[in-house]
């Protein structure tokens, strides 16, 4: 019992420093002047993409001596954020807003950099997919596929970064919808402050990750499933609750952009950058929960991309990537 109350402590420190850097990027984003796009799908997706994020890594590079459950815990954390996004968090979401807008209420993200976000996870997270079928013998194959993969995302940064200026001037520029944390205790509101505040939350997020991966490590054996199903299900519904809770924010505040740019930039983040470490340091195998997760999970981003071009979004849309989610717990759990 004191075990899974030592992973909460750590789930609410990884909740609680998630805020605190939101926090001080959303005023970063509005001190450089820069798009909501950029800020949603690179400052915002990046930083509440850092616990689960950390969570892969550290099992990978820092876990236990259990090399079989750290690899089952990275594959699990790293193929389940995506899946998690794609799917629950966008259901979420529209149940958020179903009360104001309806089942056949618009959503209305900044519709070009919605689909960037897109056609870039779609085109790397399917090299990711194809990769669990080459051999370990074909390393070089992989090595291959994992270096396109970055630079898949950089491009997209690239391509982010450029549109943002453009964004400004249509009026899609970032605001800060709430004052600093550390100007709450009197200090001033300046670059310094907020570069202080960002580095504070990514200390705290590095030792809420830490302490959570050893938690999941040890809790796999009580509960009885393996530690793969465990990060596969129980990781990112936990490690995504920032996002979750952000989106969920900003969609009721009708900052449609933001809340999408913060689900679809951690998509890419999560589908080209982590997946390439899980190819090059991981067996990679396309096992039944694995093989289900990414099918799933490409599924679901295709459908919003279609709705997307295609009359655009409602409210109801979403409730499909919700179904394809407990079509996945159908799956994995059978």
């Amino acid at each position: 019992m004191l075990l899974f109350f030592e992973i909460l402590g750590f789930l609410l420190l990884i909740l609680v420093a998630a805020e605190v850097f939101v926090n001080a990027l959303e005023h970063l984003g509005e001190k450089l002047k820069i798009s909501e796009g950029v800020t949603g799908s690179l400052f915002a997706a990046v930083g509440t993409a850092l616990p689960e994020t950390l969570v892969p890594l550290l099992a990978i590079f820092a876990g236990t001596q259990n090399t079989q459950v750290n690899e089952e815990i990275g594959v699990g954390a790293i193929l389940g954020a995506p899946l998690m996004l794609s799917t629950l968090s966008l259901f979420l979401m529209s149940l958020a807003v179903l009360k104001r807008r309806g089942r056949e209420g618009h959503m209305n993200p900044e519709r070009s950099g919605l689909k960037r976000d897109l056609d870039f996870f779609l085109m790397a997270f399917t090299l990711a997919f194809i990769a669990m079928f080459i051999p370990h013998g074909e390393g070089w194959i992989r090595a291959v596929i994992a270096f396109v993969m970055v630079m898949i995302y950089f491009i997209y940064v690239l391509l982010t970064l450029r549109a943002s200026s453009k964004l400004v001037a249509d009026g899609h520029a970032t605001e800060a919808s709430e004052p600093m944390w550390l100007s709450r205790l009197g200090l001033p509101q300046n670059m310094p402050v907020i570069l202080v505040q960002l580095a504070l939350g990514l200390g705290l997020l590095v030792a809420g990750a830490k302490g959570f991966i050893h938690g999941v490590e040890a809790a796999a054996p009580i509960i009885g499933i393996s530690a793969l199903m465990l990060s596969l299900l129980i990781v990112p519904i936990a490690t995504e609750l920032p996002e979750k809770v952000n989106s969920i924010l900003w969609i009721r505040k009708h900052k449609d952009t933001l809340a999408f740019g913060n689900i679809s930039g951690a998509m890419v983040f999560q589908g080209t950058l982590l997946p390439a470490i899980g190819i090059s340091l991981t067996p990679w195998l396309p096992v039944k929960e694995v093989l289900a997760g990414v099918l799933v999970t490409l599924v679901a981003a295709f459908w919003l991309r279609w709705k997307l071009l295609n009359g655009g979004l409602r409210v109801w849309h979403l409730w499909v990537n919700g179904a394809l989610y407990v079509t996945y717990l159908a799956i994995a759990l059978a």
